[in-house]
Order: structure tokens, then C-alpha cells, then sequence
């Protein structure tokens, strides 16, 4: 019976120690895709914004219009990139979700038919100036 005891325990914590590994997301899930609307896609664009994440936790991107309208967002793990096609030609803001906290880019990129950005998410303290601190809200305003 002690066996057993100690052969059920270690199979639970087994199984316990994998479903704590699911939880966490791959890059390029939509994570809130319950909270905004359908992505927007323009196929005839053939624009390409890479987003990168160099920092040390994970991150979920919005992109937005020129209005601020809702145009796509993903799922984004450390130290991971993804790349958003077939964006609509404007300029589009960048805002993301750091751990609990929401930001948004102070500058703007200005896409053009057949363009290629690359957009690096980091933090740096000295540099926080960059962007601008978001509500909730504003983050999954659609």
C-alpha cells in the first residue's frame, strides 16, 4: 500500500506539472480573441511588420489604425518574434500588454503598399520615454 501511495503521488504531480506547462500560450495565438473584433486583413497589400520581443516575459501585441482602430493583435513569448501580413496600408500604433501593466508606442510606422518594419519591443528604463502607459480600456477598445 505504501508503494502505491508513492506511485500515485509522483503520476498526480506528474500530470499536475503538465497541465502548468499548457497553460502558457505559443507565439501567435489569439489570446483575447473573445475581446476584439475579427482581425483586419488586406491581401493585396503584401505589407510585413516583424515584431520582435527581447525581453525576459512574454507580451501580447495590438496593432491599430491611424484612428486607433482595432486591426490585429497575437500572443508573443520571450525572446520569440512574429510577423503580421497582409496589414491594410496606414500608419498603425503598436500597443502591448507587459505582464500587468499596457503600453503604447509613442511613434508611429507608416505602411506602405509592399513595405517591410521591424518593430523590437524591449524595456529599458533609461529609454521610457519611448512609449506611454495605456488603461486596460484603451487596450482592448475596439
Amino acid at each position: 500500500m505504501k508503494f502505491n501511495l508513492k506511485f500515485s503521488c509522483l503520476v498526480l504531480f506528474f500530470l499536475f506539472s503538465l497541465s502548468l506547462i499548457a497553460q502558457r500560450g505559443q507565439t501567435g495565438d489569439k489570446t483575447f480573441a473573445d475581446r476584439y473584433p475579427p482581425d483586419v486583413n488586406n491581401q493585396t497589400t503584401s505589407t510585413y511588420l516583424k515584431v520582435e520581443n527581447t525581453v525576459d516575459h512574454d507580451i501580447i501585441v495590438c496593432i491599430r489604425d491611424q484612428n486607433k482602430k482595432y486591426l490585429n493583435h497575437v500572443y508573443i513569448r520571450n525572446k520569440d518574434e512574429y510577423v503580421f501580413t497582409d496589414l491594410p496600408i496606414s500608419r498603425i500604433y503598436v500597443q502591448y500588454k507587459s505582464k500587468e501593466f499596457f503600453f503604447e508606442d509613442k511613434t508611429f510606422t507608416v505602411i506602405n503598399f509592399g513595405e517591410r518594419h521591424t518593430f523590437s519591443f524591449f524595456f529599458d528604463a533609461s529609454k521610457a520615454g519611448n512609449f506611454f502607459r495605456i488603461t486596460e480600456e484603451q487596450f482592448f477598445k475596439p
